[in-house]
């Protein structure tokens, strides 16, 4: 018979497989918290298994330093669960998994506020996620800074 947790246990496994995934500590351990078959659904259409999630991840801490996770409210229904999240890092590498591909770091802090609904196995490990950003604000947060032109009569334009 499969084992059943209680809503903080599952709570608690997910939060911990975040604090992996962000921050890298502990990496080898992160495929105990996810189930055969895991499927992520993000904004814009992104599917990705496992690997793609890690490879995702990967490509956060590559490109961020001071990486943190928070949870907000946290809902639980059976093996369902529901949750505010936000994910952030200061930009100080280039980040190749953004929406739109590669960008260049802006040494700014990024926040991605997320809502996440995750189903649990009987195992208590993530089965499915679907997670919702609004991309525009992210996006607003990544872009690059312009290149500086030392010249005062420059113009993006080239008119002086």
């Amino acid at each position: 018979m499969p084992q059943q947790y209680t809503r903080d246990e599952l709570v608690a496994r997910l939060v911990r497989a975040g604090e992996i995934e962000v921050t890298g500590e502990d990496i080898e351990t992160v495929g105990d918290y996810f189930a055969p078959g895991f499927e992520f659904n993000g904004p814009g259409g992104f599917v990705a298994d496992f690997n793609g999630l890690l490879d995702y991840f990967a490509s956060v801490r590559a490109g961020f330093d001071d990486r943190s996770i928070r949870r907000g409210i946290i809902v639980v229904e059976g093996n369902t669960i529901a949750c505010q999240t936000w994910i952030e890092g200061t930009f100080v590498r280039e980040f190749t998994q953004s929406p739109v591909g590669h960008l260049r770091p802006n040494g700014r802090k990024i926040v991605w506020p997320l809502l996440n609904i995750f189903v649990m196995d009987d195992h208590g490990r993530i089965l499915k996620e679907w997670a919702s950003t609004d991309n525009t604000t992210v996006l607003e947060q990544l872009q690059a800074k312009p290149e500086r032109h030392d010249d005062p009569g420059h113009s993006p334009s080239g008119a002086k």
